[in-house]
């Protein structure tokens, strides 16, 4: 359903209106340090939330939980539609962040001017208290919306390893999903790389080097080529890079290596590609007959492609911004978000509806308050066409 003039008018003036709360909101969550190795902080960065969404949006008609020990608690909270709509909407959100503990002591949230900067205020804080406000704005002006469903997790800047059955559940109920990661450079993001991570070990005979140049085999002459061979079959032009970011080996200069170890980071734009990749980890062979090679890793998170679903959601989103007097652009990128595993059971996806602005994590991460204002007015407006 599109909103009326009136509609839209009404919807910008509560927005603006709740402008000072939403950066107020903001400074207190982003001063609340959430790293996704400290189960307590973690607690903490939960319990703000609820309480926030609670007074915000109103208390959530369910509740779940699932734990998993040396993790935060994944939660799914269920806001039904109080306008009478059988739509339902997935909403995803992680409240982790790649921040160390203390880094608020040397690096505190401040605003100058339309920008904010701070731990986590880009990726992803933001999108969460723009989120709160606009279901908000949403119910406070009767505005038709689809049942929200929530999902928070503290575990996806580590790969979402606890929290994956529970995004896989909850998407598995129906209907569109929205990610509000941050959006890239203002665009939302309908595509996004498969990332795979690959342990490569080598194994030889250690000999003395000196003594016996010509006996045992050494892991770190079979790493060096691997290494070769993975670069080599990595295909820029289709999307496709293979990264040995780590490489370990040997003990000491005067023994041939008994073992060399390597850490591997592929990021792929279809399936095809990922089998072609899988293909070359299961072939990769010793050059020595005495040595050999062991594969161990796999898939984090699998491809997101433009399917004909995304590509129609974007497409009602992208009219719903024009009706609020912006351009809203769709790009593909190459980090991968909680969106992949939506993606691969098939359901429409829109990334990238949280904040505007740059540098995720990096120490000038930053957010336009401006921005923060748009976007809550734009999700509200997509609620109401997703209705």
């Amino acid at each position: 359903m599109t909103l009326s003039p009136t509609d839209r008018a009404a919807m910008r003036t509560a927005v603006e209106a709740r402008r000072d709360a939403m950066v107020d909101d903001l400074v207190t969550y982003a001063s609340l340090e959430t790293p996704s190795d400290d189960v307590d902080l973690l607690e903490v960065g939960l319990a703000w939330i609820e309480a926030f969404l609670g007074r915000t949006a109103g208390p959530a008609a369910d509740r779940r939980v699932r734990v998993v020990e040396g993790y935060g608690d994944t939660v799914a909270l269920d806001f039904p539609s109080p306008t009478g709509s059988a739509e339902w909407v997935t909403a995803l959100c992680h409240y982790d962040t790649v921040w160390a503990e203390g880094t608020l002591a040397e690096w505190p949230v401040t605003i100058e001017g339309d920008r904010m900067t701070g731990p986590g205020v880009f990726d992803m804080k933001s999108g969460l208290v723009q989120l709160g406000h606009a279901l908000a704005v949403s119910d406070a002006l009767g505005l038709p919306r689809p049942g929200v469903r929530l999902l928070l997790n503290g575990d996806e800047e580590v790969g979402s390893i606890a929290s994956r059955p529970s995004i896989e559940e909850e998407v598995g109920r129906g209907g569109a999903v929205l990610v509000f990661e941050s959006a890239a450079e203002g665009a939302v993001k309908t595509a996004r790389k498969g990332v795979g991570i690959f342990e490569v070990q080598a194994f030889g005979v250690e000999v003395h080097a000196g003594l016996y140049p010509r006996a045992g085999a050494s892991a770190v002459d079979e790493m060096a080529r691997l290494v070769l061979q993975l670069h080599g079959e990595a295909d820029i032009d289709a999307g496709t890079s293979i990264n040995v970011g780590i490489v370990q080996g040997g003990t000491r200069t005067n023994v041939r290596a008994g073992h060399a170890r390597a850490m591997v980071d592929v990021r792929v734009t279809t399936a095809d590609e990922a089998a072609r990749v899988e293909r070359l980890f299961a072939s990769l062979t010793a050059h020595d007959p005495l040595a050999r090679v062991e594969v161990t890793g796999g898939w984090n998170r699998p491809v997101m492609e433009r399917s004909p679903q995304t590509g129609a959601l974007y497409e009602r989103a992208a009219r719903v911004a024009s009706d609020l007097g912006f351009e809203l652009r769709e790009v593909s990128v190459g980090g991968a978000s909680d969106g992949n595993f939506a993606a691969a059971l098939g359901a429409a996806v829109l990334d990238g509806v949280g904040g505007v602005g740059g540098g995720a994590h990096a120490r000038h991460e930053w957010i336009s308050l401006d921005g923060m204002v748009e976007r809550t007015e734009f999700v509200t407006a997509l609620f109401a066409e997703l209705a």
